[in-house]
């Protein structure tokens, strides 16, 4: 087995694939701005590919608070790499991220429970 790195990760409102294959991701973004806290945000897609590798792998996504507390996390999706060419592509979708306050949250990649990629994301109020 080769371990296969993370080509990307992105993060945006919806995913939707065209007749042609090619995928469309709509409302990008790298931070969440707010009317009021507490709150939740409605929904987002974590989208993850994985390339250059071989064998059997598990990917996990979750999110994490300013404290290391999870927020919410995926199920772990299988998936098979063939040979160095094949790639995958992970979607998720998660409904209902708590957002308590002001700060960071963290998103965390895993691959076969370990710890590929982590990053933040800003959450902040809208100034009116």
């Amino acid at each position: 087995m080769i371990e296969p790195d993370l080509q990307f990760s992105i993060l945006c409102d919806e995913v939707r694939r065209e007749d042609n294959g090619k995928w469309l991701l709509l409302g990008l973004f790298e931070q969440i701005s707010v009317s009021q806290f507490p709150t939740q945000h409605r929904a987002l897609c974590v989208m993850n590919k994985w390339i250059r590798g071989e064998g059997d792998w598990t990917q996990q996504t979750r999110f994490l608070d300013d404290n290391d507390k999870v927020l919410v996390q995926s199920e772990s999706i299988p998936f098979q790499l063939a040979d160095l060419d094949a790639s995958f592509m992970a979607i998720q979708t998660f409904a209902g991220l708590p957002l308590e306050h002001e700060g960071k949250i963290w998103v965390e990649i895993f691959i076969n429970d370990e710890l590929k990629q982590r990053y933040p994301i800003s959450v902040n109020v809208i100034s009116r």
